[in-house]
C-alpha cells in the first residue's frame, strides 16, 4: 500500500525507491558504527578522534533523515529498522572490543570509501528516474567525501 502518490511513474519510483532504501541502510550502519567507535577507542588522539566520532554521527543521522524523508516524498515507505539495516547495509563491519586510534581512522577510511562507491553507483541509477534525488545524493556523496579527506589526512605522517 502507498500512502503518498509518487510524482514518478512506477519504474522510476522503484528504481528511486531501492537506492533511498540502500543509501538509508548505509547511512545508519555509519551512524551506529562512528558510535561503536566513539565508545571502544583508545589512545593517544583519544580526544579529538572521539569528538570527530560524534561529528560523524550527527552528520550521518542528518543525512539518513534526509534520504528517509526524501522516499517518503516519492511515495516510498523508509525502513530503518535495526534488522533491515543489518541485513542490507554494505559498509564493512567495525571490529569487536577496544581500538587503538590509528586503526579507527584506517577502519573509518576504509568504510567511507565504501560508502562513497555506492552512493556513486546510487548516483548513475537515478539520473533517468529522479533528477531530485539524484541531486540530492550528489550533494551528499560531496560531504561524505570531505569527510573521507579528513579522515584520511588523519593517519598520514
Amino acid at each position: 500500500m502507498s500512502v503518498v502518490k509518487s510524482p514518478l511513474s512506477e519504474e522510476h519510483r522503484q528504481i528511486t525507491g531501492e537506492a533511498l532504501q540502500g543509501a538509508l541502510s548505509d547511512l545508519l550502519d555509519l551512524s551506529l558504527v562512528a558510535k561503536q567507535a566513539h565508545w571502544n577507542l583508545y589512545g593517544p588522539r583519544f580526544r579529538s578522534i572521539h569528538l570527530q566520532l560524534d561529528e560523524v554521527v550527527v552528520a550521518a543521522r542528518d543525512y539518513a533523515d534526509t534520504v528517509a524523508e526524501r522516499a517518503a516524498a516519492v511515495g516510498v515507505s523508509p525502513d530503518g529498522r535495526a534488522a533491515t539495516v543489518a541485513a542490507s547495509s554494505g559498509l564493512p563491519a567495525f571490529p569487536e572490543g577496544w581500538v587503538k586510534d590509528g586503526r579507527v581512522v584506517s577502519v573509518l577510511v576504509e568504510i567511507y570509501g565504501v560508502l562513497i562507491t555506492r552512493m556513486r553507483a546510487r548516483i548513475e541509477a537515478t539520473e533517468k528516474a529522479d533528477a531530485v534525488t539524484q541531486d540530492l545524493f550528489i550533494g551528499l556523496t560531496a560531504e561524505l567525501e570531505k569527510e573521507y579527506w579528513m579522515f584520511q589526512a588523519e593517519n598520514q605522517d
